[in-house]
């Protein structure tokens, strides 16, 4: 609730009460045989009006001291502070208004023994100074603890913020240390491979740098990428690997974790194309179920090691996992399983954002 709405809230139950209190007044006035109605009104709109005078004066004096609601005793201690204020100014000022207007119509206005009238009326605006600052002190409590939520979820917001691109940043030197010893390893076999793989790395660099320390890309943008390093590693392999692409195109705008089909692709290559010498077919697939995108690395050779349990001690997948967990808690997974009779499928799932 903001404090806007809060004052709104505030003002009408304060005017409704104060409605209230007219009516009954004019109500009782009537059954004990008065007709001049308008006595009962000048009554409690002259209570109505001080009180609201002096609550604003108080609202305003006191709204610095809003803090000390952490501590109700220390608040409302400043609050009974004050009614000495209330006595003080209230009882003199609404008896004027009273005897002013009774004046200019030609009566008088009698009441009880000043004395009497001290104590009566002050005890009566205790009791409703005393419930409309419990109203306050609701309103006020209930504003703070919605700014205590949205300060924790801005912090946990920055944070996460924070912590994705710090992954992100660890991803650069190690994608760029793998794509240059690729080149590396061809400039000792292939001179002419290696030339035209320097040109396909150029486009790799490019959709690398373009996706900077952003904490999450399209599918479209992962893609492009994907497909310069997939180049990149066929030309290297010359041969022992085939990547096919069936994206559908719904998926393309979908957002996920900046360079995750990257590290998944290279995990096929490190782990099953290095150790075949026979071909590797790998297919590359993204479909839309309901709300979820699921993207989905087969390879047709591929074995699971004994300690790869859905994750694997690859420094790409682990921190796949931990962005994915920054950015959708458990509703986002990645998982390997193995394939029959040989091959591996590794699938991420996640819900869209588009």
């Amino acid at each position: 609730m903001n404090p806007t709405r809060s004052k709104i809230a505030f003002a009408i139950a304060w005017l409704l009460f104060w409605t209230l209190m007219v009516l009954v007044a004019v109500e009782d006035y009537r059954r004990d045989g008065g007709s001049a109605w308008w006595q009962p009104v000048l009554w409690e709109s002259s209570s109505a009006l001080v009180a609201t005078l002096l609550l604003f004066l108080q609202r305003r004096h006191g709204a610095r001291f809003d803090h000390l609601i952490a501590t109700p005793l220390r608040w409302f201690a400043l609050q009974a502070s004050m009614l000495p204020l209330y006595w003080i100014a209230f009882i003199p000022s609404v008896f004027a208004i009273r005897h002013a207007v009774y004046a200019l119509a030609g009566a008088s206005y009698d009441h009880e023994p000043w004395g009497q009238v001290f104590v009566y009326e002050s005890m009566k605006l205790t009791v409703f100074i005393g419930l409309f600052t419990m109203i306050g002190f609701g309103l006020l409590s209930y504003r703070e603890l919605l700014g205590a939520r949205l300060r924790e979820e801005r912090a946990a917001s920055l944070l996460r913020e924070a912590q994705l691109q710090s992954l992100a940043r660890q991803m650069q030197p190690h994608f760029l240390f793998n794509a240059l010893n690729t080149i590396s390893s061809l400039m000792h076999t292939d001179v002419a491979r290696a030339d035209a793989t320097l040109v396909q790395l150029a486009d790799l660099l490019r959709a690398a740098l373009a996706l900077g320390e952003r904490p999450q890309a399209t599918l479209g943008e992962e893609l492009r990428l994907a497909r310069a390093y997939a180049g990149v590693m066929e030309q290297r392999f010359d041969g022992r690997a085939q990547v096919h692409w069936r994206i559908d195109d719904d998926t393309l705008g979908v957002q996920l974790p900046a360079m995750s089909v990257q590290p998944l692709l290279e995990n096929v290559f490190k782990h099953t194309v290095e150790r075949q010498r026979a071909p590797t077919r790998i297919t590359v697939s993204a479909t839309r179920d309901g709300a979820w995108l699921a993207l989905r690395i087969e390879d047709d050779r591929g074995v699971l090691g004994p300690d790869a349990d859905g994750g694997g001690p690859g420094l790409g997948l682990s921190n796949l996992r931990a962005r994915l967990a920054a950015l959708h808690g458990d509703r986002a997974s990645l998982s390997l399983s193995q394939l029959a009779p040989a091959g591996v499928r590794t699938e991420l799932r996640l819900p869209c954002a588009s």
